[in-house]
């Protein structure tokens, strides 16, 4: 384990055996802002991550000891901290199985320093926002999770259970990409986890009453192939 100089800023842990990358990641993210930390090895990325608590990990997956959907597993076992999976692997059964095992986002390679910071600083605002919250804010529209009440720009709005349950689960993971395997799993149980269509028409039905243009959704947000985002907009 290698660490850069010393700084004050969030701890960043970077697991990845190219040093090409390591070093373009050390001089692209270096600053006051930042203290970072690397990795080479799975095993070596475990241990880091274990020694060192940091605020957010970057994580390739093709690593020569354990693969990186391992590691994310195994640190899931103990620890929310945000990973993004920066990757050369650009297939959606890439993406759907790193979210599926707990990673908070996937960036492939090359991608740019600007794209990556500002994903690095939406992971560590998501990491640090309290869930407990009972009151869910974004835009016009409003979630009282206490009341179960849903607000669009102050009027009620009526769902069913099954919508409520889907739209609590997506603010609760806000700027976060939900897989369809992950929904489907968690609102409609293990049996529907090849019925995608039953998903498909239920977030058709959810954005017709919180959006207010379901045909450009600034709430719910498709990631194609993958799944759903639920993207805070500002009052």
């Amino acid at each position: 384990m290698k660490e850069s100089q010393e700084a004050t800023g969030q701890r960043i842990l970077v697991i990845d055996d190219e040093a090409a990358i390591r070093r373009f990641l050390h001089s692209a993210l270096s600053s006051d802002e930042f203290i970072l930390h690397e990795a080479d090895s799975g095993h070596g990325g475990l241990s880091a991550a274990a020694a060192l608590r940091p605020d957010l990990i970057l994580l390739d997956l093709g690593l020569p000891d354990l693969e990186g959907i391992e590691v994310i597993r195994r640190i899931r076992e103990w620890s929310q901290v945000p990973i993004i999976v920066l990757s050369v692997r650009e297939r959606e059964d890439d993406k759907v199985a790193a979210l599926d095992a707990g990673a908070d986002d996937y960036l492939t390679k090359p991608f740019g320093v600007g794209e990556l910071l500002a994903r690095m600083r939406a992971s560590l605002r998501r990491s640090a926002v309290q869930l407990s919250e009972p009151v869910f804010s974004s835009g016009d529209l409003t979630v009282d999770l206490n009341l179960r009440r849903v607000t669009v720009e102050g009027a009620e709005v009526q769902l069913t259970p099954t919508e409520y349950d889907l739209l609590r689960l997506l603010i609760t993971h806000a700027d976060k990409v939900i897989t369809h395997s992950q929904i489907l799993k968690q609102i409609w149980g293990v049996a529907y986890q090849d019925q995608p269509q039953v998903l498909r028409v239920t977030i058709s039905n959810l954005r017709k009453k919180v959006e207010r243009d379901p045909s450009r959704p600034r709430h719910i947000t498709t990631e194609p192939g993958v799944g759903y985002r639920f993207k805070q907009v500002q009052p």
